[in-house]
């Protein structure tokens, strides 16, 4: 045997062995899982069903209170609330594992609040804190079922529908469910590692950065881990080197100072509505397009490796096309891969006088807009919002920032009021980093199929404070099923995504 040969042979022994201790950690987590699930979803189900709701402090508390405990029970060390000393923010809460031998240290994320509610919206039966188990997505016609007796098991397929129950408490439960299972089944991690729950994140992670501020030298690590969203729509696990950018607009648009006949006033008096609508839709083309100027021109153009992984990626256009009931998409040949890491414009919500049984024949006195800005890399949100402002003007508007005064008004042919909410940029980690590749290997440890690897997400997180103030690179691992409903009415888990989502975070707890 020469000794190149040999040396292959070698490297060929210790790469199978390497997989052979991934594949039994992975079987034995999934056994702990299998062996567990009352227990897990029991402790699920009452964090379930506590509100979360950013706004309200006093149920904020008692979810933290919660964590705390759970944490604690686990016998994890330094567990405390992170306030920042300028605010008193809503807590986020730390703790940690110190492993003997450990040379990297990584921190697992997850936040505990959610988005807000309108129950009146939701499924009938359905009440958002009320955690219910149904044997199928209500979509697919799902039924409302009892939770099973502790002599049974639960059907990977069923789903509970809470608030939060996907965005993002699974992440929580899943990164404490994840050590709780390497501690009961003899293993240890292999990592340094450190847990980060946070309670803004859907009010935009408001104080976020002073907290990282206070307390850089406890958070001090290799990597953040952001359990954060849902997996790739193909069913694949993914891993995700960024998050885009976000920030808003509002727009309100002024016709009369009053409410007035639309029979009496039609084709004389100016329509809010109209206005609005026609403003909004000079902001794309046919094709959609954004035609704000200078809208594309700042963006970052993607690395090879983002490039291979994108036309890598399982294409899963069609299948989601059927899935949500339309035929044509609003960039004509865009990918959704693509069209995720292409700034974008977005009207979350119109409003001007009322509809349904609540019409009436009347022009409105205004009308309003929020308009969504999701970044990608080299987008400053701050430059964006000011680009939206610029093509207001141009279209021949009065810009103001609050209610037109009658000299205004007497002034100004067409007003708007625009206020600007904060924001915060793109970021993204390089896919060729070493702790990405070690991100890689362990996601991929628990499957078969490749691991789907995506440049950003669609969605948006604030990652850019942990490069800023702790220069630390964060990457996305998410577990939630795609069609999760994050943010709507009928949030939901998919249980099989919940023990993936233990297993993974495992994995990643384990990772060489």
């Amino acid at each position: 045997m020469n000794k190149k040969f040999f040396l292959f042979f070698i490297l060929i022994t210790f790469f199978k062995v390497y997989l052979f201790a991934q594949s039994s950690n992975v079987l034995a987590i999934r056994k702990y899982i299998q062996a567990n699930q009352h227990a897990v979803i029991n402790e699920f189900v009452s964090f379930l069903s506590i509100p979360n709701i950013a706004t309200d402090s006093v149920n904020i508390d008692r979810n933290a209170h919660f964590i705390m405990q759970a944490m604690q029970q686990r016998n994890i060390q330094q567990v405390q609330v992170l306030y920042p000393i300028t605010t008193k923010a809503l807590p986020a809460l730390y703790g940690e594992i110190l492993v003997p031998g450990a040379t990297q240290t990584i921190v697992f994320y997850a936040h505990y609040d959610g988005q807000p509610v309108n129950p009146a919206q939701w499924a009938t039966g359905l009440v958002p804190f009320q955690p219910k188990l149904f044997n199928a997505s209500i979509e697919q016609n799902g039924m409302a079922i009892e939770f099973p007796a502790t002599d049974k098991f639960f059907d990977p397929q069923w789903r509970i529908y809470a608030r939060g129950s996907s965005d993002d408490k699974a992440g929580v439960m899943a990164i404490l469910n994840a050590y709780d299972a390497i501690v009961k089944t003899g293993m240890k991690p292999t990592v340094n590692i450190k847990f980060f729950f946070e309670a803004e994140e859907e009010a935009g992670s408001e104080h976020l950065f002073e907290i990282l501020q206070q307390h850089t030298a406890l958070l001090q690590s290799d990597c953040w881990i952001i359990c954060d969203g849902p997996i790739h729509q193909s069913g694949i696990k993914q891993v995700l080197f960024g998050a885009r950018g976000d920030t808003h607009v509002n727009v309100t648009v002024y016709g009369s100072k009053r409410p007035l006949h639309s029979g009496h006033y039609s084709n004389w008096a100016p329509s809010p509505p109209m206005m609005l609508a026609k403003l909004l839709a000079s902001m794309k083309d046919d094709k959609g397009k954004v035609t704000i100027k200078g809208f594309y021109d700042d963006v970052a153009p993607l690395s090879k490796a983002e490039m291979k992984a994108l036309r890598e990626a399982p294409s899963i256009d069609a299948q989601l096309k059927q899935e949500l009931g339309f035929t044509e998409q609003e960039l004509p040949g865009v990918l959704l891969a693509d069209a995720v890491n292409i700034p974008s414009l977005n009207i979350n919500e119109m409003q001007s006088g009322n509809v349904g049984k609540n019409a009436s024949n009347v022009i409105p006195v205004k009308a309003e807009a929020v308009i969504d800005l999701r970044l990608v890399a080299g987008n400053d949100w701050s430059r964006q919002q000011q680009k939206v402002i610029a093509h207001i003007k141009a279209k021949g508007y009065y810009v103001t920032t609050a209610e037109p005064t009658t000299e205004e008004r007497n002034k100004f042919p067409k007003i708007a009021t625009v206020t600007l909410s904060g924001g915060y940029n793109a970021q993204k980690a390089s896919m060729d980093l070493p702790i990405a590749q070690k991100i890689i290997t362990a996601v991929q440890s628990t499957i078969p199929e490749k691991v789907v690897l995506m440049p950003t997400m669609g969605g948006s997180l604030p990652l850019y404070v942990f490069d800023k103030y702790l220069h630390a690179k964060a990457i996305v691992v998410p577990i939630a099923n795609h069609d999760n409903n994050q943010h709507a009415e009928n949030e939901n888990i998919r249980l099989q995504n919940f023990w993936n989502g233990i297993e993974t975070v495992a994995a990643l707890m384990m990772m060489q």
